[in-house]
């Protein structure tokens, strides 16, 4: 029988990328998945077999009542405000969703010991903010500085706060940046790469095309995500942060010659503005922790990922 048979999980973020597919994965493998819904989003992949809990982050009395009247065992907290340029126009927002957001969630699961045995909290590579010394390990100082960077170094530091002062069983994902159909935000670099080859256009780099960046496929993201929850609560497991990528770091530039490649489109010349702001130069993860606490290694190859991911949007988008 699979660990999530008649389990009772609640997940934020679920109209989003790694949301929308957590909720297939946890369906497929029987459980009973509710999702905290802000907004109503008809291109989203999330599954209409899902319960849909209508309400924001930011209200803490929407996320009690949806622990208690649903008995929930499992909490994945996924949602956020994720663009780093929408954190940069409207910094508040993105404070009260990622910061405000995540310690009512961790306080509705406080309240509720008898029920909820298992937390994991999605943060972010970014929430280490800009280090000398790469690749990252867990225990590099949580430095953000840009809005995003700093929402995620608080939520954190919040998760590690509540573990410490009250024993909630939480644990922690530092991810590479996510790509993968579903990604419907198509000023992030690989959906609006793939559109704009569809479209016969020469792709757009903001950046110099320098910047290096974990690139982590869905899939293998919500394999690390079940796997982490799977070992909760556990010595060595509860409490702590996991770096979760490939550990191939890469330019923007390359990246987007492996879509063009993929794509047989190399002839298409990528243009590059050179615009990126609030932006780190160079992050990626060291992933020995996982390897060795949770026996989990990526599992999934760029270019097939990449291949599997394009003929989504070739379909989503005609």
């Amino acid at each position: 029988m699979s660990f999530w048979q008649d389990r009772n999980v609640f997940l934020t973020g679920a109209t989003g990328l790694l949301g929308s597919w957590m909720a297939d994965a946890l369906l497929d493998q029987g459980a009973h998945v509710v999702c905290l819904t802000r907004d109503w989003v008809p291109a989203s992949r999330l599954s209409a077999k899902v319960t849909s809990v209508r309400g924001e982050l930011e209200d803490v009395q929407v996320l009690i009542r949806a622990i208690n009247e649903y008995e929930i065992n499992t909490v994945f907290h996924i949602g956020a405000q994720t663009i780093v340029g929408t954190s940069a126009r409207s910094p508040l927002s993105t404070f009260e969703a990622n910061i405000r957001g995540t310690y009512n969630l961790l306080e509705a699961c406080r309240i509720n010991p008898k029920l909820v045995e298992r937390i994991v909290v999605a943060s972010s590579d970014k929430a280490y903010g800009a280090h000398d010394k790469l690749p990252y390990t867990e225990d590099a100082p949580l430095q953000g500085r840009f809005p995003y960077d700093v929402s995620k170094s608080c939520a954190d530091l919040l998760c590690l706060s509540y573990f410490t002062t009250y024993g909630t069983p939480v644990s922690i994902t530092r991810c590479g940046n996510l790509y993968g159909g579903g990604d419907l935000n198509f000023n992030r670099l690989v959906p609006g790469t793939i559109r704009s080859v569809l479209r016969n256009e020469a792709p757009v780099i903001r950046s110099d095309g320098k910047f290096i960046r974990d690139y982590f496929f869905v899939r293998d993201a919500v394999g690390a995500y079940l796997r982490l929850a799977e070992r909760l609560p556990g010595s060595g497991i509860t409490g702590e942060a996991f770096n979760f990528g490939t550990e191939v770091p890469l330019s923007v530039t390359d990246l987007v010659a492996h879509v063009l490649s993929v794509m047989k489109r190399e002839d298409l010349k990528p243009l590059i503005l050179n615009q990126a702001s609030q932006e780190i130069p160079r992050q990626y993860l060291d992933c020995t922790k996982a390897r060795t606490r949770l026996q989990w290694s990526s599992a999934y190859a760029l270019d097939s990922s990449l291949a599997e991911t394009i003929e989504w949007y070739r379909s989503y988008l005609g």
